[in-house]
């Protein structure tokens, strides 16, 4: 059963960037969009499982930095090659300044 977790705080992602949040032994990226909505995502690139959060974010996208494959981080939707596999996404809500994900 999908349960809410609490993953950071609002002042600790910036606009238009990514940050890094493990729990129970999975990685996640928390991002912030240019419209203050906050999204969630899986951590790992699904091209080479190299972590997401020190990519570039940009226009509602993540790009890796190992190939430089690009995720639309509000779908998961793979949009550049070398990324064929869709990233899977969580909701995400905000509560009293705080991000909680839906795992």
């Amino acid at each position: 059963m999908p349960q809410w977790v609490e993953a950071c705080g609002t002042n600790d992602v910036e606009q238009e960037e990514v940050i890094r949040f493990d729990h129970q032994g999975r990685t996640f990226c928390i991002f912030r969009s240019p419209e203050d909505d906050f999204y969630c995502t899986d951590g790992l690139c699904t091209h080479e499982k190299v972590h997401l959060s020190d990519g570039l974010v940009m226009d509602h996208s993540i790009e890796c930095p190992k190939h430089s494959g690009v995720f639309d981080y509000r779908t998961g939707e793979a949009m550049r090659m070398p990324v064929c596999i869709n990233l899977k996404t969580y909701v995400a809500k905000v509560e009293n300044d705080r991000v909680f994900i839906e795992i």
